[in-house]
């Protein structure tokens, strides 16, 4: 019986091996051609009258988004890329969702159109600055988007022809961390569908 037990044993040892041995078999390299002098080069002198053989320069390698997001965060410019509107923004007060007197003018314009064009359809985002909470945030662009809606069909658009987003603080214009770009993100932007 002993003898036997050893024997399974040994058994089940060589198998682990050779199983471990197989499944950790070493990946082959594979060698660049190119450069000279360089893994893979050719060893043998270019024929004479003829330049050595170079491999071309590498293409240049596109900038991955977060790259571009870095890049244009640094420049001061927009960080999203916030398809254009027609119409200018209705800009808001901090922490506020009352539509200002410049931004009673703008939805003048806007529901000018919208009564010329019966057919269209306006979709009103609502965005803030990056202070306080996401949800609080969301919550106000809400209640913006939702002013500039009652405010619109006050001058007569109906309502069936707007809709609302909050994308609260998620998609600065304005990518800075001062007043200046903060007064930039407190809108409400005005998508056609």
């Amino acid at each position: 019986m002993k003898g036997t037990f050893s024997w399974k044993w040994a058994v089940l040892v060589l198998t682990v091996v050779a199983l471990v041995g197989l499944g950790c078999a070493k990946k082959q390299t594979v060698k660049s051609e190119g450069a000279p002098g360089g893994p893979g080069a050719a060893s043998a002198p270019a024929p004479v009258g003829e330049a050595p053989m170079t491999a071309p320069p590498p293409a240049p390698v596109a900038p991955t988004p977060a790259e571009k997001l870095a890049s244009a965060a640094e420049a001061g410019v927009a960080v999203t890329e916030e398809k254009p509107s027609r119409f200018d923004d209705v800009l808001f007060d901090f922490d506020k969702s009352e539509v200002r007197e410049d931004g009673r003018r703008t939805c003048q314009v806007v529901a000018d159109y919208l009564k010329k064009n019966p057919r269209a359809k306006l979709l009103i985002e609502g965005h803030c600055d990056e202070r306080g909470t996401a949800e609080y945030n969301i919550a106000l662009g809400d209640r913006r988007a939702t002013a500039v809606m009652t405010y619109l069909v006050s001058l007569g658009v109906s309502r069936g022809a707007l809709s609302t987003v909050s994308f609260g603080k998620e998609r600065p214009l304005d990518p800075g961390n001062n007043e200046e770009a903060w007064a930039k993100n407190r809108r409400a932007h005005f998508l056609l569908k």
